[in-house]
């Protein structure tokens, strides 16, 4: 029964909560799953082209581990799918959302790699060494800033605003006081009934 009762500030039920956290990771798969879809097209066809057999050792080395890189995020981007169907109404749901977020995660740091390898290789194979060793160290601080560094600067000012937020909020600061109340709150009983009775003599006056 205890699976059952709200347990969330959503009034949610962990099976619930599994649900729909379950629904938000696969939109999050799905647009990254694009971004691994289009690099990995973009290596097989590499292999096929007149200008490939120019490649050098170091090159070559760079797009076989790139492409290598690339199968393995596209791989973990997919198993939460398949380990759904795997374990399909068998009440497994939470541990299913558990293990497919570290999957996602996981596959989020190969992608890192497989995008500076990229970068690496084309800019390399165009300019120069140096110029590709710079784009790829480029690319891989900035999926690094934004993917690892932001989210962990986000939630630390989220939580610093909410401590704040406690600590200057009086207490019944939320509560709406009518005008008219407000200069007899705190007020004994006594001198609120002398304000009220000569409220009501002046009215009459």
């Amino acid at each position: 029964m205890a699976e059952h009762r709200p347990c969330t500030a959503r009034n949610e039920t962990p099976l619930q909560r599994a649900d729909r956290n379950f629904v938000e990771l696969l939109q999050e798969l799905r647009v990254t799953q694009t971004g691994v879809q289009i690099l990995f097209a973009f290596l097989l066809s590499l292999a096929f082209t007149s200008r490939f057999g120019d490649l050098d050792t170091v090159q070559r080395v760079t797009y076989v581990i790139t492409l290598l890189l690339a199968v393995l995020a596209a791989a973990l981007f997919t198993a939460p799918a398949a380990l759904h169907r795997s374990l399909f109404q068998q009440g497994a749901k939470p541990r299913i959302v558990q293990v497919s977020s570290r999957l996602a995660t996981t596959g989020l740091c190969v992608l890192v790699f497989a995008f500076s390898g990229s970068v690496l290789l084309v800019v390399d194979v165009t300019t120069g060494r140096t110029g590709g060793l710079a784009a790829g160290a480029g690319t891989f601080l900035v999926c690094v800033g934004l993917w690892g560094v932001l989210p962990r600067l986000v939630r630390r000012a989220g939580l610093r605003g909410d401590r704040n937020g406690a600590e200057e909020e009086p207490e019944g600061a939320g509560v709406r006081i009518p005008a008219p109340l407000r200069r007899t709150v705190g007020q004994p009983s006594g001198l609120r009934g002398a304000a009220a009775h000569r409220e009501a003599s002046a009215r009459h006056r």
